[in-house]
């Protein structure tokens, strides 16, 4: 019996895929266990819908991305904070601070999660920091620590 996986099943198939499996399998786990569909026609061609969908919104979301990467090019974000005498700061940048200043600096929102620190930045000064935007997709950004008391 020909099916189609709803879900990732180990040594069958990844999700979408057409597999044959023997009936009983296919009658007694597969379809009751909501992991798989009959392979009829009208399922195959709503598998291809979903499919197509899918890579349409991945191409429009890497798009964004490489947009998003393009427009931080040649920027300098710059991040005021409190400093001590010797030029050291009270605590450390943090990828929330950068997240904020970059949003208020230029209105692009980046999750501060995806912003990839090396070390906590502690002192004043310029770092170039880099932003993950999308899975192959890292912009490099240009940070300006500056300082006051």
């Amino acid at each position: 019996m020909e099916v189609i996986l709803k879900k990732d099943v180990k040594g069958t198939g990844k999700a979408g895929d057409v597999v044959k499996v023997s009936d009983g399998y296919a009658r007694n786990k597969l379809i009751p266990g909501g992991l798989a569909v009959e392979a009829t026609q009208a399922n195959k061609k709503a598998i291809e819908r979903e499919k197509q969908k899918a890579k349409e919104k991945y191409e429009a979301d890497r798009a964004t991305a490489q947009e998003l990467a393009n427009s931080f090019q040649d920027k300098i974000v710059v991040v005021k904070t409190k400093v001590g005498d010797n030029g050291r700061l009270f605590g450390a940048i943090t990828s929330k601070d950068i997240a904020e200043a970059i949003k208020e600096q230029t209105g692009k929102e980046v999750d501060k999660r995806n912003i990839v620190l090396d070390k906590p930045i502690k002192e004043t000064g310029v770092e170039t920091i880099e932003i993950k935007l999308f899975q192959d997709i890292r912009a490099k950004v240009v940070l300006k620590i500056e300082g006051g008391k």
